[in-house]
């Protein structure tokens, strides 16, 4: 039996910029916590959370890791996250598997992109939020600017819990023992008030006796309306740490176990029932007593130890030896070992309950994102997608070496089943395997992991553009294929309409058919051929979409129609109405955030302008540095990071994200049909 119950536990993401100190932060408080006899270093590479062998050489985290503590007879879960950009998808994609994201900002460098990226993450995912600025004995530090800094991006509700007291070599409590009125950049007094007054907002009858009868509220009776502010994002505290000198570990420990919410005070995640256009959301509670459901957030491929699939359990009562379905399976897989996570350590569990992080291993059909439970006498449940950035960075790849295609397969697929935001796709016009990651350091990490982890020998080039093709107007045609060979022939005729349905709407195949013009069996070899014309595409060769196709007539002969005839009628019916209807290429348009020293923007927007980029903004960053905002077709930033490099002596640097796709100019469209007839 499990000796904490779920009211005990704490999930907690510490999220934020790379260089924030999350890795160290957390080494130390389980050093606090007496989990570890003595905090690791970055620099010696013997952290819990840094084990992997690429972490330990760039000395920064790139992918999650798990470890746990505890406190005041709270057990706390704490989610370690990656700062670079490229791995922002790794860090959103655990999310749904807490209620509490801690922002973490390093004091020296305040805000970042990444601070921001998710900070909105969790702020749309309705978790509870925290910001953490760690680092507070830096030199030089402006503590009343960050903290307005924090208020500006983030909203009034930022209030510190505590205050940096002498250059941030300690701090002092504004909650839970407000100390004398010693002056930071804001009195403790002021800020135990300006905390109160927030927290009795959202709790009537507390607000009346605080104001009416000026009575002083003890810790005890705000703790019900303080998670109550939590949940309805009106309340974000601010905690002051340092890792150097450890000021405000304690409180920031004390802080976790009295005051973030357990798994039945955060809001509950957005689980759905149903399939397809019918599914309809679904309560999920944390009581024990119900089927067990649980939700893969991360799946990790080991050459040695297999597959591991990491869950949080978000209802039921789970002990080894049981039972438990994947999605809509009808084939369950006995939990033959539960296990705890703390770091690459692997601890047996017996039993788990609503709120636990736990994993099982060697089950090859579990999958991030995965539902699991142990009945199906209920509708399937679902969690509502996480909302990743789109992996846009590409490249080509094959094997060095004849013979390896396989391994290199088995290995690409593996890792797209540890990443939402790397993707495999094989290019079939021009026969080309493409992997996508949200950025450079992205995919050089997945390239070391190919070849050190997989042993496979690669080589890489850019790829092709991910261009589709569309319709701009309605249009019909006809066609019949009729084909004789001396014996049974081969006969089929189709009318179909076509029109442009809204930018990222896909494909929708409708059947106007009426009296039997066309048997019922032949429509779906209709739509096949329509597919087959569409993947293969009418200008450039590149996969068409957005295109509502209606059959709407055709003929038929009782002997010589066959499935066949009929998807080679769809197909040229097609194409030709694809003549008539405008055809347009596609092509990937990004968001693209410059930071660069201001010196060098009219360099820059010079240079985005000749790659037909259009500025829609610039902001003034952290430390003088510029923000420069803006559009720009994928295809002209082959390069881009090394031209930025040049024009900004190594000081500038970027982030892209998928916007939407436009058509492109005439000259350039003429340049790919030109390409493809080539």
């Amino acid at each position: 039996m499990a000796s904490y119950s779920t009211h005990d536990i704490r999930n907690i993401a510490l999220v934020g910029h790379a260089g924030a100190g999350k890795t160290s932060l957390i080494e130390s408080l389980l050093q606090k916590s007496g989990m570890i006899h003595s905090a690791g270093s970055i620099v010696r590479g013997d952290t819990v959370c840094d084990y992997d062998d690429m972490e330990k050489e760039l000395q920064h985290s790139l992918d999650i890791a798990i470890t746990h503590l505890s406190h005041e007879g709270k057990q706390v879960n704490i989610i370690d996250t990656p700062g670079y950009a490229d791995f922002l998808g790794r860090g959103i994609s655990i999310l749904p598997a807490v209620e509490t994201a801690a922002i973490v900002v390093n004091a020296a460098t305040g805000i970042e992109p990444v601070t921001i990226r998710m900070m909105e993450a969790a702020k749309r995912r309705n978790l509870c939020r925290f910001i953490i600025v760690n680092k507070i004995d830096s030199e030089g530090i402006d503590y009343e600017a960050l903290m307005n800094s924090l208020r500006e991006s983030f909203g009034k509700e930022c209030l510190p819990i505590n205050l940096p007291a002498d250059n941030g070599q300690r701090v002092i409590d504004c909650f839970f023992q407000p100390g004398g009125d010693e002056t930071i950049f804001s009195s403790v007094s002021r800020a135990h008030d300006n905390m109160i007054d927030q927290v009795v907002e959202v709790d009537e009858e507390l607000m009346e006796v605080y104001l009416e009868q000026g009575e002083a509220l003890q810790p005890d009776q705000l703790h019900d309306p303080f998670e109550k502010a939590l949940r309805e994002g009106h309340l974000i505290p601010v905690c002051f740490t340092s890792v150097e000198n450890s000021a405000g570990l304690d409180e920031l420990l004390t802080l976790f176990a009295r005051l973030m919410p357990d798994p039945t005070e955060g809001n509950p995640p957005p689980f759905m029932k149903g399939e397809g256009t019918d599914m309809l959301p679904v309560e999920v509670s944390p009581d024990p007593d119900k089927h067990v459901i649980g939700h893969v957030f991360k799946v990790l491929n080991d050459p040695y130890r297999g597959k591991l699939g990491i869950f949080r359990i978000h209802q039921g009562t789970l002990e080894t030896n049981a039972q438990l379905f994947i999605g809509d399976a009808r084939k369950p897989f006995k939990v033959n070992h539960l296990l705890r996570l703390h770091g690459k350590e692997q601890d047996e569990m017996s039993q788990a309950v609503p709120g636990d992080i736990c994993a099982v291993a060697r089950i090859e059909d579990i999958h991030f994102d995965a539902v699991l439970h142990d009945s199906h006498d209920e509708d399937h449940h679902h969690l509502r997608s996480i909302e990743c950035p789109l992996p846009l960075f590409g490249l080509a790849i094959n094997t060095a070496k004849r013979g390896d295609e396989q391994k290199l397969s088995d290995a690409l697929h593996k890792l797209e089943d540890e990443d939402p935001c790397f993707h495999v796709e094989h290019n079939v016009s021009m026969n080309e395997t493409v992997m996508r990651g949200l950025g450079e350091l992205h995919l050089e990490v997945l390239l070391q992991q190919i070849k050190k982890k997989y042993g496979v020998e690669v080589e890489t080039h850019p790829p092709s553009i991910a261009y589709h093709e569309t319709i701009t107007r309605k249009a019909e045609a006809d066609y019949r294929h009729k084909k004789q060979t001396g014996g049974a022939g081969q006969f089929g005729e189709v009318h179909l309409r076509i029109e442009p349905l809204g930018r990222g709407e896909g494909f929708e195949f409708v059947n106007q058919i009426v009296g039997g013009a066309i048997p019922g069996q032949f429509i779906p070899a209709v739509e096949k051929g329509v597919k087959q014309a569409m993947e293969e595409g009418a200008l450039g060769g590149f996969a068409m979409q957005d295109i509502r196709v209606i059959i709407f007539d055709g003929k038929y002969h009782s002997v010589d129609s066959k499935e066949i005839a009929f998807v080679t009628a769809g197909k040229k019916a097609f194409l030709e109405a694809v003549e008539k209807a405008g055809p347009v290429i596609l092509e990937p348009i990004v968001n693209i955030s410059i930071t660069t020293p201001d010196t060098f923007m009219g360099d820059l927007t010079g240079d985005l302008a000749g790659r037909r980029g259009q500025i829609s903004g610039t902001e003034t960053g952290h430390n003088n540095m510029l923000v420069i905002k803006g559009q720009a077709p994928l295809s002209e930033l082959e390069g881009y990071a090394t031209q930025l490099k040049a024009i900004t002596g190594g000081e500038g640097n970027y982030t892209i994200e998928f916007s939407h796709y436009e058509a492109v100019p005439p000259n350039v469209q003429q340049q790919l049909k030109s390409a493809k007839q080539g």
